[in-house]
C-alpha cells in the first residue's frame, strides 16, 4: 500500500450560488468526495452549512490524505440544507466540480465554476479552493471577551461574534475559525476555542491576523461592529491577570467621526499554544481498544430461514449484520485488548425511547468509548440521524449537553452495492479524533508521547 505524502487541509469558499429557498437566500454546504472505483463515489467529510449565503467563507477545513503517485479524483458538492438530517438526497443541490487533488495542491489558489451536470453551469456559481500542508501538530487556544460594544440592533444590543483571518498570498485574507454568537449582548464572553496552529498563522508568529467582530443577523447580512489586526506573538503576552487589549475599530465611523475613539474593547483573556496529539500518538504509546457487538434479534426481522429475513442465514453465509461485523472487526481487532472502548449495534429498527436513549449517551460521552450504530434494512432511521448531531452538541432530555461526540449512525442501505471499505470508512471515520478528544478532555497525554519537533 503506497505511503501517505502528507495531510492537507482545503479551504472553501464560493460565490453567487444559486438560490433555491423562497424568502430567503440557500444554506450551503459543501460535500467532499473521492472515486473509489467504478464510477462510484466516498464522501470523505463536509463543511459547516451557513445560514443565507450567496457568497460562504466555510470556516471548517476539509482534510486529506495526499499521495504524490496516486491520481486522487475528488468531487466538490454543494447543497442548499433545508434540516438537520445527514442525508442529503431531500436538500437542493446548487452545483459541483470534479477535479483532482494534484490539480488544487499545484495551484496555489484553484477557482472554477459550477455545474448542476456536465457542461450545465450552475448560474454565475463558482468555487475556490485553496490548499495547505499539515506540518504542525500544536494548537493555539484562546480566551476572549469584548467590552462596550456598539448597539447594533435597532430593538435589541447587538448579537456578537468573532471571526479571524490570516494573511496569505498578494495580501489577501483566509477565515480560520468563526466564534459563536452571543445573543444581545454588549459585553460577551466567548467560550474557550483552539484553532491548529498551521491554520491559524502557518506556524508564523508574526504573520499578520485579522479580527472582526460583527452582530449577527438571520438573513446573513451581518454589521460589521469593527476590527483590528494583530499576530500570535502579542496575542501570546495574554495570561493569568494581564490580558491583552485591543480596540475595535470600525473604518468608515473612524473616517468620518473625528470624535471617534473605537467601537468597543477586545480583550484576549488567554493564548495558549500546546501540543495536540494524535490518534497514532496515543495508539503507539500504549492505548488499545476493546470491540464489542450488539447485534439486535428483533422478532420482526422474521424467520432466518427465509430470504426475506435479515437475519437470513445463506448458503453462502452472508447477511447485513455479518458485513457490517466483519468490515469493523477486520479493522478495530488489530487494536483490540483493553482501554478504550467501541460498541458496535446492528439494528433493523428504529428507536422507540428516544428520550432514555439520549440520555445513555450523553453519560457514556464521559467514559472512555465510542457508539457505532449500523441500521440493517428499510427502517425509518430519523431519530438516529438526530442523534449523529454533527451539526451540533447532543442534549440530554434535562438539557445537560455531552462532554462529547461519541456517536456515529451509518444506514446501511446506502452503502449495499459499495465496496466494503468505504462502509468501513463511515462506520469508523469520526473513532480516531474521538478516542483523541476523551484524553484531551481527560487532560491525559500518551503514555509515551512523540518528540515534538518545534520549527
Amino acid at each position: 500500500m503506497a505511503g501517505c505524502v502528507s495531510r492537507v487541509e482545503l479551504t472553501v469558499s464560493c460565490r453567487s450560488l444559486l438560490d433555491r429557498d423562497l424568502g430567503s437566500r440557500s444554506d450551503p454546504l459543501c460535500v467532499l468526495l473521492q472515486e473509489v472505483g467504478g464510477g462510484r463515489w466516498a464522501e470523505l467529510d463536509r463543511t459547516e452549512s451557513i445560514k443565507n449565503s450567496q457568497n460562504p467563507e466555510f470556516c471548517k477545513k476539509l482534510v486529506v490524505d495526499y499521495y504524490f503517485e496516486k491520481v486522487q479524483k475528488l468531487k466538490f458538492a454543494m447543497y442548499d440544507i433545508d434540516n438537520k438530517f445527514f442525508d442529503l438526497n431531500d436538500d437542493d443541490y446548487l452545483g459541483g466540480i470534479e477535479c483532482t487533488l494534484g490539480q488544487i495542491v499545484s495551484s496555489s489558489v484553484f477557482t472554477q465554476p459550477l455545474e448542476l451536470k456536465q457542461g450545465k453551469p450552475a448560474g454565475k456559481g463558482t468555487i475556490t479552493i485553496s490548499a495547505e500542508e499539515i506540518k504542525d501538530t500544536r494548537v493555539v487556544y484562546l480566551e476572549i471577551e469584548a467590552q462596550n460594544l456598539d448597539k447594533k440592533d435597532f430593538l435589541g444590543k447587538s448579537d456578537p461574534f468573532l471571526e479571524f483571518y490570516k494573511q496569505y498570498d498578494a495580501g489577501m485574507w483566509q477565515l480560520v475559525y468563526r466564534s459563536e454568537v452571543i445573543k444581545n449582548n454588549l459585553n460577551p464572553c466567548w467560550r474557550k476555542f483552539s484553532v491548529p496552529l498551521q491554520m491559524f498563522c502557518g506556524g508564523d508568529f508574526n504573520k499578520p491576523i485579522k479580527v472582526q467582530c460583527a452582530d449577527h443577523d438571520s438573513d446573513g447580512s451581518h454589521d460589521l461592529i469593527g476590527s483590528f489586526e494583530t499576530n500570535l506573538t502579542q496575542l501570546q503576552k495574554a495570561g493569568g491577570s494581564s490580558p491583552v487589549e485591543f480596540e475595535c475599530i470600525h473604518p468608515e465611523k473612524k473616517q468620518k467621526k473625528k470624535s471617534y475613539k473605537n467601537s468597543g474593547i477586545i480583550r484576549i483573556k488567554s493564548c495558549k499554544l500546546e501540543t495536540e496529539y494524535s490518534f497514532l500518538d496515543y495508539v503507539m504509546g500504549g492505548c488499545q481498544i476493546n470491540f464489542t457487538v450488539g447485534v439486535d434479534f428483533t422478532g420482526s426481522n422474521g424467520d432466518p430461514k427465509s430470504p426475506d429475513s435479515l437475519h437470513y442465514i445463506s448458503p453462502d453465509g452472508i447477511n447485513e449484520y455479518l458485513i457490517a461485523i466483519w468490515s469493523v472487526g477486520s479493522v478495530v481487532q488489530d487494536y483490540d485488548t483493553y482501554q478504550y472502548f467501541i460498541l458496535l449495534i446492528i439494528t433493523g429498527g428504529e428507536i422507540t425511547d428516544l428520550d432514555q436513549t439520549r440520555q445513555a449517551i450523553v453519560n457514556a460521552s464521559k467514559l472512555p468509548m465510542s457508539i457505532i450504530i449500523v441500521g440493517v434494512g428499510e427502517a425509518d432511521f430519523k431519530a438516529m440521524e438526530f442523534l449523529d448531531r454533527d451539526d451540533g452538541v447532543l442534549k440530554s432530555p434535562t438539557g445537560e449537553s455531552a462532554a462529547r461526540d461519541i456517536f456515529q449512525f451509518v444506514p446501511f442501505r446506502q452503502f449495499k452495492n459499495a465496496p466494503r471499505e468505504v462502509l468501513l470508512h463511515m462506520v469508523l471515520a469520526e473513532v480516531p479524533k474521538q478516542l483523541v478528544s476523551y484524553y484531551k478532555w481527560q487532560g491525559w497525554p500518551p503514555v509515551k508521547p512523540p518528540e515534538i519537533k518545534t520549527m
